[in-house]
């Protein structure tokens, strides 16, 4: 295998940033996280989203990025100690939500993708599961 090869599979295996773990996110959640804990997304994570939840993924897959950073809500799922990062979708009328886990390496990935249907994520809303983020433009 020449070093192009091997740089360019090193290149598809290696995870890739896609946000992190904000303080604001972190006092919502009562998380004992450092504030700007990156957040990644390797091969097998999107594999795994495409696979379990192929017509979310097709639709929001692109979004993941942003959807970490400026969710409309946050969550911690206590089953799997995942946090959730949820966007409210208007013009699908959905609520997309992003499920970040820590790895046994103690970094931090997204790990699935889907859609809730608008009477669900309300109930987890008025349940206080997922809390409301409210983005602020830092002046710095």
């Amino acid at each position: 295998m020449s070093e192009k090869e091997t740089a360019e599979l090193q290149k598809n295996i290696k995870a890739e940033k896609i946000g992190k773990i904000t303080e604001k996110a972190i006092k919502l959640l009562n998380l004992s996280v450092a504030a700007d804990t990156p957040v990644y997304i390797g091969k097998t994570n999107i594999t795994h989203m495409k696979t379990s939840h192929p017509d979310d993924f097709n639709k929001y897959g692109g979004s993941i990025s942003d959807i970490i950073s400026n969710p409309d809500y946050v969550g911690l799922n206590n089953k799997d100690n995942s946090i959730e990062y949820v966007k409210e979708i208007t013009v699908n009328n959905e609520f997309v939500k992003i499920a970040v886990r820590v790895s046994t390496k103690d970094k931090f990935f997204a790990r699935s993708i889907y859609a809730l249907n608008k009477n669900r994520a309300n109930n987890f809303i008025a349940k206080g599961t997922l809390k409301k983020y409210e983005n602020t433009i830092d002046t710095e």
